[in-house]
């Protein structure tokens, strides 16, 4: 082989002949640099501001009560439910949500193409509380008042003041809220099995809490301190058939009847 031969094939150092690179013009440059951005102007048109990604469906998670509807949720979202999925302030959307007095927690995410999901945790009732008007308030357990019915929930105590002449005469340095708070915290620290049997909470004063249960038997709690420590000496007290249960000092229990 010639060696110009050679040179043309392999190039001067031997090595082979590399294909001659393909450059663009500045006018080319350009050219596709107007061309990405139309691209790119175009899809965030289409994910931003048309209808083509548009929320057109609302999905909850955790309606597990019957209590909160679908509905509800959605009214409570409004118009932030509505337009291009990817405009949807999801932290407002949540807040939205968790406003619903029922709800206790709200996420809220996208899911694409065109639907806004939605998981709320609704509020357990631990206690009702009769009010003046004769309807039954649920509380749950961290006293937050969300509903308000004819008839007390099944399964928790319905909370009643009656206090003595040394309660009221103290209501300035302890008030009703706060004894009704009281109430609420022996509540929500009683065992499920104990709640279940719960008929109702009766507060005579600060340190005067008992519970009535359904079988007849009254357990005198006494103050809602150490009301977990309570709750436990009274499980272990409830396998002995009796009418009275005192833990109101949880070191010396006492059962009687």
């Amino acid at each position: 082989m010639a060696d110009e031969d050679y040179d043309e094939e392999f190039g001067e150092d031997g090595d082979e002949a590399r294909p001659p690179r393909l450059r663009l013009s500045r006018r080319g440059v350009l050219v596709l640099v107007a061309l990405g951005a139309l691209v790119l102007g175009g899809l965030g048109w289409t994910v931003f501001f048309s209808s083509a990604l548009e929320v057109r469906r609302v999905a909850v998670q955790g309606l597990d009560s019957g209590q909160l509807s679908q509905d509800e949720v959605e009214r409570a979202l409004g118009p932030t439910a509505r337009g291009p999925l990817a405009r949807v302030d999801l932290d407002e959307a949540q807040r939205l949500v968790a406003k619903v007095p029922r709800v206790a927690r709200a996420e809220v995410w996208r899911g694409w193409p065109h639907t806004l999901r939605v998981k709320v945790t609704e509020r357990q009732p631990v206690a009702a509380i009769r009010a003046d008007d004769g309807r039954f308030v649920q509380v749950d357990a961290h006293g937050v008042e969300f509903a308000t019915g004819p008839q007390p929930p099944a399964g928790v105590p319905v909370v009643a003041l009656q206090l003595g002449q040394p309660a009221n005469d103290a209501l300035s340095v302890i008030d009703r809220p706060t004894l009704v708070r009281s109430a609420v915290t022996v509540a929500a620290g009683l065992p499920a099995e104990v709640a279940k049997q719960a008929g109702s909470l009766t507060v005579y004063s600060y340190d005067d809490i008992r519970l009535q249960l359904s079988s007849g038997a009254t357990v005198r709690w006494g103050s809602a301190e150490e009301t977990a420590r309570k709750a436990r000496v009274l499980t272990a007290l409830l396998g002995r058939k009796a009418s009275n249960y005192d833990v109101s000092a949880p070191d010396a229990p006492a059962v009687s009847g």
